[in-house]
C-alpha cells in the first residue's frame, strides 16, 4: 500500500524517488484518479500538475483503484519524527470525534492499533463495537410469517382457506409472528460485516469478522442497504446500537463500491481536512463553554451587502464559530487547517483570511471586540502571535490549537475571551 500526505504528488514516472510527498502509481490508477476528480460528488481533491503528475489537495483518507492499488492519505501535521504514525493517530482521533463517538469509546476500541491503515482501523472500530453489541445482546423483533402448514398456529387465513382445493384441504393457510433477530438494523450491520470480512487484509480483523459472521448467520444481508440506512431506528431499546451506527454507515456509504451508484469503480474514502479540523475544534470548545455563553457553528445571518430599498441582501458571511450571550455577539472564531510559521514575516497567514475576519468583525461585532484565528500547533507555531489590531477597537488573535491535548495554548488572549477561560 502507498502512503502519502496532503498535497503530495502522484506520478507514473518510474524514475522518481518515492517519499511522503511523492508516490509512484500505476497507469491504471492514474487514469482512474483523473476520472474520479471530474465527478462533482468527490469535489476537487486532486489536480493535473504536469504530464504524468497529479497533485492532491487538502483531503485525507484512503483510495483504492479498480486494479487493487491502495493509497493512504494522511494529514500534514508537522509533528516531526515518525510523522506518519502521529498523523494517522491525529486523523483517527478527529474522525472519532466528528463521527460522534465518545473519546472513551474511541480509545478503548483502538487498543494501540494506530499502526493500521486508516481503512483497516475503521474496520477494527466497527468489529470491536459489534463484538460488544453481541455480548450485550442483539435486539429481536416480531416478523409476520404467512405459510401453509399441517397444523394451526397463530391465525387461520379464512379467505385463502375457503379457496383451498379438495386435494389440499388437509393444509392450513396461517399467519403467525416469529421473534427473530432479522430486523433492519441487524441486517444493515450484517451487510457491513460481510463486506469487511471479504475485503479486510489484517489477519486480526479477518479472524474477528469470521467469528462474528458465524454468530450473525441467521440474519440476512441486504442487496441495496443504502436505500434502507435512513430507516435505522433510534428508539430507546436500540440505545446500545448508537455507537456502531456511524461506523456501519461509513462502511456502507464510503468504503463499499458495490453499493455505490454505477459499476464497480474502486474505493474513495476522502475527508476534507479543513472541515474535519473545524468540526473537531468546535466539539472541543463546546465541552468547555458554559451557560450563559453560547457557541454557534456556521452562523449565517449577516451579509456584506445589506437589504436596502427592497434590494436583496447579498454575499452571506459565515464564520466557523460565533460566541454570544443573551442574543449579543461577543467573539468570532475561524479555524484554518494550515501550518503557519511564527518566524516568517507574515507568518504564512493568507491575506484573504485577514480580509475575511475584518468583514466578520464589522458585521457580527459592529467593529468592536476580539476575534480569533485558530491554527494547528506544530514545531514552528507553538505560542500565540501578538495581537493584530484591525481597527481601533477590533482585535484579532492567532492561536495554536494542540490536537494532542484538545486545548488552545494559553496566553494574554484569555483576558479578552471570558467565555474560553476554562480552556
Amino acid at each position: 500500500m502507498i502512503q502519502v500526505r496532503e498535497y503530495a504528488q502522484l506520478t507514473t514516472d518510474q524514475t522518481a524517488s518515492s517519499s511522503l510527498d511523492l508516490a509512484i502509481i500505476k497507469q491504471e490508477t492514474f487514469d482512474w484518479l483523473v476520472e474520479l476528480s471530474e465527478k462533482e460528488s468527490y469535489g476537487r481533491f486532486i489536480t493535473y500538475k504536469r504530464p504524468n503528475y497529479l497533485q492532491l489537495h487538502s483531503y485525507v483518507g484512503y483510495l483504492e483503484s479498480p486494479c487493487g492499488e491502495g493509497i493512504e492519505i494522511l494529514p500534514k501535521t508537522g509533528l516531526g519524527a515518525q510523522e506518519s504514525d502521529k498523523s494517522r493517530e491525529v486523523l483517527c482521533k478527529m474522525l472519532s470525534s466528528v463521527l460522534n463517538l465518545s473519546y472513551k469509546e474511541a480509545q478503548s476500541a483502538s487498543l494501540n492499533r494506530m499502526n493500521l491503515p486508516i481503512h483497516e482501523w475503521i474496520y477494527y472500530q466497527f468489529l470491536y463495537l459489534l463484538k460488544e453489541l453481541v455480548a450485550s445482546g442483539l435486539r429481536f423483533d416480531y416478523q409476520r410469517i404467512e405459510e401453509e402448514s399441517r397444523f394451526i398456529r397463530g391465525q387461520l387465513d379464512i379467505t385463502v382457506q375457503q379457496r383451498q382445493t379438495v386435494g389440499r384441504a388437509h393444509l392450513f393457510h396461517i399467519r403467525h409472528d416469529v421473534y427473530h433477530p432479522n430486523r433492519l438494523e441487524n441486517q444493515l450491520i450484517k451487510t457491513a460485516l460481510d463486506y469487511v470480512q471479504q475485503h479486510c487484509r489484517s489477519s486480526e480483523n479477518w479472524r474477528l469478522a469470521n467469528e462474528l459472521s458465524h454468530i450473525l448467520d441467521p440474519i440476512t444481508s441486504l442487496r441495496e442497504p443504502l436505500n434502507s440506512m435512513h430507516k435505522w431506528s433510534d428508539i430507546k431499546i436500540l440505545q446500545s446500537y448508537r455507537a456502531i451506527k456511524p461506523w456501519c454507515q461509513l462502511i456502507l456509504e464510503k468504503l463499499n463500491p458495490n453499493f455505490q451508484k454505477g459499476e464497480h469503480r474502486g474505493i474513495a474514502l476522502l475527508f476534507p481536512m479543513e472541515i474535519l479540523f473545524e468540526k473537531y475544534v468546535a466539539k472541543c470548545l463546546r465541552r468547555d463553554i458554559k451557560s450563559p455563553w453560547q457557541l454557534t457553528t456556521q452562523a449565517s445571518n449577516k451579509h456584506m451587502v445589506n437589504d436596502q430599498k427592497g434590494l436583496k441582501s447579498r454575499f452571506q458571511l459565515k464564520p466557523d464559530l460565533l460566541i454570544s450571550r443573551e442574543r449579543k455577539n461577543y467573539h468570532v472564531l475561524d479555524t484554518k487547517w494550515k501550518l503557519i510559521n511564527s518566524n516568517k514575516k507574515n507568518f504564512d497567514i493568507e491575506q484573504d483570511d485577514i480580509y475575511q475576519l475584518f468583514a466578520y468583525g464589522h458585521k457580527y461585532l459592529n467593529g468592536c471586540g476580539d476575534m480569533m484565528l485558530i491554527y494547528p500547533k506544530h514545531h514552528q507555531f507553538e505560542t500565540p502571535l501578538e495581537c493584530f489590531h484591525l481597527a481601533e477597537k477590533l482585535r484579532l488573535w492567532a492561536i495554536p490549537f494542540c490536537i494532542e491535548t484538545d486545548k488552545m495554548v494559553i496566553s494574554e488572549w484569555v483576558e479578552r475571551f471570558p467565555s474560553l477561560s476554562l480552556t
